[in-house]
């Protein structure tokens, strides 16, 4: 049987948000699609979906379309919708207390502030789903962290943020190919 796994990156929808920090996860979605040849083109449970292949494995990647703090209502959806068990789920999100370009995949946890997190805790009932943690590293100075994580990430950092996206994609193909334990040893805390 084939196993189906769902890949949601979490940010806010619209132009105007698309190159912030917050929208690290959306940033994922669109290189895993990139890399899977496959079209965000459906709507879906509050979120913009493609379904493609992987190997044996069917994937479906998701943004939800609601903003942040309402993704857990997508999430819910999509995971009722396909049936699926939440370790066949994971959560990518920008992360203000990992350094940038700094990756860690977690089985559960808290929201350790991430409104989109807490809001799919308590959509899910549980915090015991496995997520991605992209590292945005924390704001300069005394920089409100809103603020910071709504800005675009710097020029100087599209090199080092493309590099973190391709390794935090590989992260997602070993998740599905060899499972969550042997993507944490291989992936976390590799900048």
């Amino acid at each position: 049987m084939t196993e189906t796994y769902l890949i949601v990156g979490l940010g806010n929808p619209g132009r105007e948000y698309r190159e912030n920090r917050h929208n690290i996860g959306f940033m994922l979605i669109d290189r895993l699609a990139l890399r899977l040849d496959a079209k965000m083109s459906r709507l879906q449970s509050k979120a913009l979906i493609a379904s493609t292949r992987y190997g044996d494995a069917k994937i479906i990647l998701a943004k939800p379309q609601t903003f942040m703090n309402l993704s857990g209502q997508a999430v819910q959806g999509l995971l009722r919708f396909y049936k699926l068990p939440l370790e066949n789920l994971v959560i990518a999100h920008d992360d203000l207390d990992l350094p940038f370009e700094t990756i860690r995949l977690r089985p559960g946890g808290g929201a350790g502030g991430q409104k989109g997190i807490k809001s799919t805790i308590q959509h899910l009932g549980t915090n015991d789903f496995p997520r991605l943690r992209l590292g945005i590293g924390r704001p300069p100075g005394r920089m409100d962290p809103a603020a910071y994580v709504l800005q675009n990430f710097a020029k100087g950092d599209q090199q080092i943020l493309s590099e973190t996206l391709e390794r935090a994609a590989d992260a997602i193909f070993t998740f599905i190919d060899k499972g969550l334990d042997e993507a944490m040893n291989r992936y976390n805390g590799i900048a």
